[in-house]
């Protein structure tokens, strides 16, 4: 009631009263996987499409989860055509291969958020009229809203971080705009996600680290966005998956945060560690229950544009000669500037973040350079880049970044401070160089 009444204590005539909050029925632990069929027969499904990408194939995960949908009966192709951190391109291409052999009445999508999120977005475009570009979140797009109902889609993540599977959110590169964006509505969220820790154990460390930071960067974003009762009151049908910080998204990014504190890096040095492994599984369950709730904002607004604009870095441990700043990574590059720049609108809250992070951490001589240390210590410690010069950026891309940024108007809306192109300009030049 705390939460509630601080609040409370701050609104004015007109604001929001009432959160909203969604999630998909969730199986988690070792050997999960075995019950997809089980789950999908009680739901009707007889033709299902499991949707995956080339690695994750070559590690024989979803073969063996299509097997054992065949052994329950189930009529079963895989598709593992996903194009790494998707484009508008890529995703066409998995909904004409879908079309080709369907018709499907379920979905699997075994593999990281690239994997999840292509399976969100053939889900919508072989059940709904329209096409890919209808559907991206406005301005970018046309922000419609799907008009028939989609199938059943079961999301199994093989990497820990993207929350994908527990997210009403499809995220895409829109090639000829140079800007990552997404689509976002309610009928996206998987049905259920089956966590197993057991498929996450062949990550190599550098995507570990990655998705990781994607975790972390969730988790911070949503226990700092904009409160709920910060927004004009809605009409029912005017609710969206973004709501705002909340009490019931609060707890889940407050044991997100406490699981990273002591699992993330123990999962990047040893990747065998079954234990780690299990952590940041949960951690990422927990910050995607939080964050498709309450929302991101600046970190992941900044990072589409980076993503969609990069030149030439080559990431370790991604796939080989690709030009690509992967999404985690991405995100991570201007958290620690982001949240120095948002500590204002909530001492409190930064302050109690840093400590989840890192109980034993010493009070700065500036307490809004508390959390900043404390993640870029983290982002030492796990491997990522020390800034967005690291890869490839400078002092002439800044402006075009920003720009890019504000385009995100669904994240931008979720700032906790109200933020100017030249705000995010400040920002992104302050994350050139970290360390």
């Amino acid at each position: 009631m705390a939460w509630y009444g601080l609040r409370m204590s701050h609104r004015v005539a007109g604001t929001e009263t009432v959160f909203t909050y969604a999630a998909p029925q969730l199986v988690f632990g070792p050997g999960a996987c075995g019950d997809i069929g089980h789950h999908l027969l009680e739901r009707g499904a007889t033709r299902v499409l499991v949707v995956t990408d080339d690695g994750v194939a070559g590690t024989g995960t979803p073969d063996r989860i299509a097997d054992d949908l065949r052994r329950c009966g189930l009529v079963v192709e895989v598709f593992d055509g996903v194009h790494v951190e998707p484009t508008d391109a890529s995703i066409e291409v998995a909904v004409a291969a879908a079309r080709d052999t369907g018709p499907w009445d379920a979905f699997v999508a075994v593999g990281g958020g690239s994997s999840i999120d292509t399976a969100k977005a053939v889900n919508l475009l072989t059940t709904n009229p329209g096409g890919l570009m209808d559907y991206v979140n406005a301005p970018i797009g046309g922000g419609q809203d799907p008009t028939h109902p989609v199938k059943p889609l079961v999301a199994v993540p093989t990497t820990t971080g993207t929350g994908s599977e527990s997210t009403s959110i499809c995220v895409l590169d829109v090639l000829g705009q140079h800007v990552k964006t997404g689509i976002s509505h309610q009928s996206l969220r998987p049905v259920l996600a089956v966590i197993d820790p057991l498929v996450t154990v062949t990550q190599p460390p550098e995507v570990t680290a990655a998705s990781g930071m994607d975790i972390l960067c969730h988790a911070l974003e949503s226990w700092t966005a904009r409160p709920y009762t910060a927004f004009a009151r809605k009409r029912p049908e005017e609710r969206v998956p973004y709501c705002g910080a909340n009490p019931v998204s609060d707890l889940w990014s407050r044991q997100s945060l406490t699981l990273l504190s002591t699992a993330f890096r123990r999962a990047v040095r040893d990747g065998d560690d079954v234990g780690a492994r299990g952590d940041m599984a949960l951690a990422a369950t927990f910050a995607g229950l939080g964050f498709g709730n309450a929302g991101v904002h600046l970190p992941h607004a900044i990072a589409y544009p980076v993503a969609g604009r990069v030149k030439d870095f080559r990431p370790a441990g991604y796939p080989a000669g690709e030009a690509m700043v992967p999404h985690g990574m991405a995100v991570s590059l201007t958290a620690a500037a982001s949240l120095r720049w948002t500590f204002e609108t909530a001492p409190d809250r930064h302050l109690a973040a840093a400590r989840m992070l890192d109980p034993q951490v010493a009070m700065t001589d500036d307490p809004a350079d508390l959390l900043p240390s404390v993640l870029l210590s983290v982002m030492r410690d796990v491997g990522m880049p020390g800034g967005l010069a690291a890869v490839g950026f400078g002092d002439g891309d800044v402006d075009a970044l920003a720009a890019g940024a504000m385009r995100q108007r669904r994240l931008i809306e979720m700032s906790p401070r109200e933020v100017t192109e030249m705000d995010l300009s400040a920002i992104i030049r302050e994350s050139m160089e970290l360390w």
